[in-house]
């Protein structure tokens, strides 16, 4: 499966959350809402996620292996740092 599309809705300046973002898998199959966070150790993404009924939110679309979401991750942050160096000129 490759990644043939991430597009950057949203860039925050303040607060952790930094963006929202869409990601496109073979031009066929798309996933909204991944969201980039500032954390401690730097950038990470948060899969789209749902409030269960005991109070935990749930994942409701992710990657299956580590190599994936290492993949996905890269190519998130990759174009979120080019939006916001746009942004910045």
């Amino acid at each position: 499966m490759n990644i043939t599309d991430v597009r950057v809705r949203k860039i925050a300046n303040e607060g952790k959350m930094k963006a929202v973002v869409s990601v496109t898998f073979d031009d066929e199959f798309v996933v909204h809402d991944i969201k980039v966070i500032e954390g401690q150790n730097g950038l990470f993404i948060a899969m789209p996620s749902r409030k269960s009924p005991d109070g935990e939110f749930r994942d409701i679309a992710h990657p299956i292996n580590a190599e994936m979401r290492a993949r996905l991750q890269d190519a998130i942050i990759n174009e979120y740092n080019k939006a916001k160096d746009v942004n910045n000129q």
